[in-house]
């Protein structure tokens, strides 16, 4: 199995590792072509028990403040080609089975003694870090643009704060509806 590029996509894989839940992490060396044009990878593809194959994007980002309360001060801005390469990968895969994407915010924690509002904080190798999970097709429907020149875009906050979930209960979610079938 290949290591995950940057911290915090080896803190997601770690936390993936210690939930049980099955996962590939993508080759990140090379880009892959669709029709002439070079795609962006996506991180990891997840089937959680309960849920489809969801092909995962994970943004990493500092959290310098001092309270996840009202989830404030939270950065979640991705770049254009990070939509189009999810979008096309997702478009691939689901012709072939069930499938659905999604950014993974990962935020490292700087504080040591940060409020996390009930929030779980994952340890990694001296670190804090929560998970959020935000399907890409809710991202794509409410972004708006951030940055021309570095051709970004984000979500409003608000809206940032009504779709987000915390990533241990968008699987206690999955697990409740297998539950209930």
């Amino acid at each position: 199995m290949r290591t995950p590029a940057n911290s915090y996509e080896q803190a997601f894989n770690a936390w993936l590792r210690e939930m049980n839940i099955p996962c590939h992490v993508m080759d990140q060396t090379r880009r892959r072509e669709f029709s002439r044009d070079k795609i962006k990878s996506f991180d990891f593809a997840i089937c959680p028990i309960g849920g489809k194959l969801t092909l995962i994007d994970v943004k990493g980002r500092l959290f310098r403040g001092q309270s996840l309360a009202g989830l404030k001060g939270l950065q979640c801005w991705v770049t254009r080609e990070d939509i189009r390469g999810l979008e096309e990968w997702r478009d691939v895969v689901a012709a072939k089975q069930p499938a659905d994407a999604a950014f993974v915010f990962a935020y490292r924690l700087t504080q040591v003694d940060v409020e996390t509002d009930g929030l779980p904080a994952f340890e990694f190798e001296g670190a804090k870090y929560v998970f959020f999970i935000v399907r890409l097709e809710e991202y794509q429907r409410l972004m708006k643009r951030r940055s021309p020149r570095w051709r970004t875009v984000d979500l409003p906050a608000a809206d940032f704060r009504r779709l987000v979930i915390p990533m241990d209960e968008w699987l206690e979610k999955l697990r409740n509806e297998v539950v209930n079938e």
